[in-house]
């Protein structure tokens, strides 16, 4: 899973109404459909690899939307469909964090080596494995925005892994293997890896979300008086059928959840031929990516969350959102507590991983949310890896612009 962090641009075809009362005109419905589809055929022929389908989903005060287009040959995505969200996975796990912040379980502001609230228990482990470098100076706060310094075992090279990371290694010889938080965390202290002491800058990190999940998995635990895991807290208290707001959504964390309920989007990644070609991904070992992109759900569910999060109707108080919305890490002017601001699309995240590119946003100026997803991701080049990534904000600009909402002017 890469690091997505910010860039914007372009959405999708085929218009569906998820209201019985369409109230486009087939005209502005055909505008729409036709120009979503050159936006997906636009990309296919700048990067020289066909991009299988580019979805939106759009809620306004006014109407709900479902755009997709396809190219021939391909199942037409649905609003149900199924997909990997990825990354957008952190704002569940910031939710979380923010909850029992609320809730008086944890301290944001904490360290990390300090105890969880009301017991002698520490937030992380006081292990070997749990060497970190500059341990006691990481704050729950700066893992949120990415300002911890903690080197990113799922993205970067990692020592005698033959030059690739440790999760990439580890998968290339046992896709099956089952990850645990401990080991990912033990590669830190074991090579003295990191980016910077805490605070001095912003450096993307889904190992810091993977000590998020041991964070919020162990003060569950104290405070239920049982076993509890991320997922356990995650179910109980964000998307279960006890939470405010219910969730068709999951988030695996056995190596033997491979599967995707149905119907579901098939991941399409595109690498040069010398490094394997096409590759199709349908079921994958989603293990080491707890808390940090390990989440699936369908369009009309992750819209669900995000609008109903940010508009002060899920879990959080309204000041809180504000602080997911706005408390900025150092060397970041866009990302605050698991949340991303875009341009002209407000506060979410986007996400990545083995074949599905993701988006999922609310604007409070227009009262507008929206999810895009491209099941396409191109590492054929540099280049054509950034014309992909910004293809899929092109289109939700795109959408955006014909529906009469503030856009950003791109081209290819």
């Amino acid at each position: 899973m890469k690091k997505i962090i910010g860039l914007i641009l372009i959405m999708s075809a085929v218009v569906v109404s998820c209201k019985k009362e369409n109230t486009n005109t087939p005209t502005q419905q055909q505008i729409i459909s036709d120009s979503l589809d050159v936006v997906r055929v636009s990309i296919g022929e700048e990067t020289g690899n066909v991009v299988p389908s580019l979805s939106v989903y759009i809620q306004t005060p006014d109407e709900t939307l479902f755009v997709t287009s396809q190219a021939e040959g391909e199942t037409p995505q649905t609003a149900d469909t199924y997909f990997r969200f990825a990354s957008n996975s952190k704002n569940f796990t910031s939710t979380a964090i923010l909850n029992m912040y609320e809730e008086g379980w944890l301290d944001i502001y904490s360290a990390i080596t300090d105890t969880i609230p009301d017991t002698d228990v520490t937030y992380v482990p006081d292990t070997p494995q749990w060497n970190i470098p500059f341990k006691s100076q990481i704050t729950i706060e700066r893992l949120l925005q990415h300002g911890a310094g903690v080197y990113d075992v799922d993205n970067d090279p990692v020592p005698d892994c033959d030059g690739m990371s440790y999760t990439e290694y580890t998968m290339a010889s046992n896709p099956n293997h089952q990850f645990e938080v401990d080991e990912l965390v033990e590669q830190l202290g074991k090579y003295d890896l990191y980016y910077w002491e805490p605070g001095e800058d912003y450096h993307y990190s889904n190992t810091g979300y993977s000590i998020l999940s041991e964070i919020i998995a162990r003060v569950y635990t104290e405070k239920s008086g049982s076993i509890k895991t991320f997922k356990d807290y995650l179910y109980d208290f964000i998307y279960g059928h006890e939470a405010i707001v219910p969730l068709s959504v999951g988030f695996p964390d056995l190596a033997t959840e491979q599967e995707l309920p149905d119907p579901h989007a098939i991941g399409n990644t595109f690498f040069p031929a010398n490094e394997g070609g096409d590759v199709q991904y349908n079921a994958t070992n989603v293990s080491a990516h707890v808390a940090e992109g390990n989440g699936y759900g369908t369009f009309i569910e992750l819209n669900k969350y995000v609008r109903s999060l940010m508009t002060g109707n899920n879990v959080l108080e309204p000041s809180t959102i504000e602080l997911m919305q706005t408390d900025y890490g150092p060397g970041s002017s866009s990302y605050g507590l698991g949340c991303i601001t875009f341009t002209d699309m407000g506060y979410g995240h986007n996400g990545e991983i083995r074949g599905y590119l993701s988006i999922m946003a609310y604007d409070p100026e227009y009262d507008v949310s929206m999810v895009v997803m491209m099941n396409a991701v191109n590492y054929t080049s540099e280049e054509n890896y950034l014309t992909n990534f910004k293809g899929m904000y092109m289109g939700a600009w795109k959408v955006r612009e014909m529906m009469g909402l503030s856009y950003q002017s791109f081209k290819f």
